[in-house]
């Protein structure tokens, strides 16, 4: 069994955007982190610099989640830092913005990217993280997933299908690992991040109005409000496992 310190979350992806703001909601409730980057070590650092102004303990474990190798190397520091590991959020994603009727576009090499880092990446994480998660007592993984897996509506077509494979993945993964491990997943809808921005560029404007018209509360995600989404599955019942909790601001429902 673990030692009696405290929980201890395993974030890809976690340099900044909902990655960074659910590390800060938990560190205010007491947990210490790994927080992995691929290539943005500056945005880590920040990252670990505001967790600790919280009170948390946290590490950088730099790589890149489509890399097996990787995976495992950022579970053995966390395990090496911690001796414990309680969350893993697999948060880490990459995509294209390509219009779904360019066709062309989407070379084999982009989706092949694209679903070794969307897919294999958090099947990769969740494989080297299994035996830590059970012997937490309480472990659970949280997949960040989006309603382009759901409605086919997303950055590009390799996107939409990766996040779907996701969703579908979160229950494999919730039946196989149950009773020590509960696996979730969260489907954000439009999130105005710096991810988003820099992807669409010129667009954002019209998208993110789009958005907000078309969506039942009239608003688009910001990152803390998927964080608190994540907090809501770790900190809820416990019976809660192989579900996706969608947050859209009703962008499904429509107006």
């Amino acid at each position: 069994m673990p030692n009696e310190s405290n929980k201890v979350a395993l974030i890809t992806g976690g340099s900044r955007g909902v990655g960074r703001a659910t590390a800060l909601l938990l560190a205010a409730r007491g947990y210490d982190f790994a927080i992995n980057h691929r290539d943005s070590a500056e945005q880590a650092n920040e990252t670990i610099a505001k967790i600790e102004t919280l009170g948390a303990k946290a590490i950088v474990v730099q790589g890149d989640t489509s890399d097996d190798i990787s995976c495992c190397a950022m579970v053995e520091k966390t395990l090496a830092q911690f001796g414990r590991l309680d969350v893993l959020v697999n948060n880490a994603a990459t995509t294209e913005f390509i219009p779904h009727d360019q066709f062309d576009a989407l070379t084999t090499e982009l989706w092949d990217r694209i679903f070794a880092v969307n897919v294999r990446g958090p099947f990769q994480c969740a494989r080297a993280a299994r035996e830590a998660l059970a012997a937490s007592g309480n472990g659970q993984i949280i997949n960040i997933a989006s309603i382009a897996g759901i409605n086919g509506n997303g950055s590009s077509i390799p996107y939409c299908a990766s996040k779907a494979a996701l969703i579908n993945m979160t229950q494999s993964l919730a039946r196989t690992l149950a009773p020590n491990v509960r696996v979730n997943a969260i489907a954000p809808g439009f999130i105005d991040s710096q991810w988003t921005h820099a992807g669409l560029g010129d667009r954002y404007d019209a998208l993110a109005a789009h958005h907000t018209e078309a969506s039942a509360l009239g608003k688009v995600a910001l990152p803390k409000d998927v964080a608190e989404a994540v907090v809501s599955l770790l900190d809820g019942s416990r019976l809660v496992t192989g579900q996706t909790l969608v947050v859209d601001a009703g962008a499904l429902l429509g107006r």
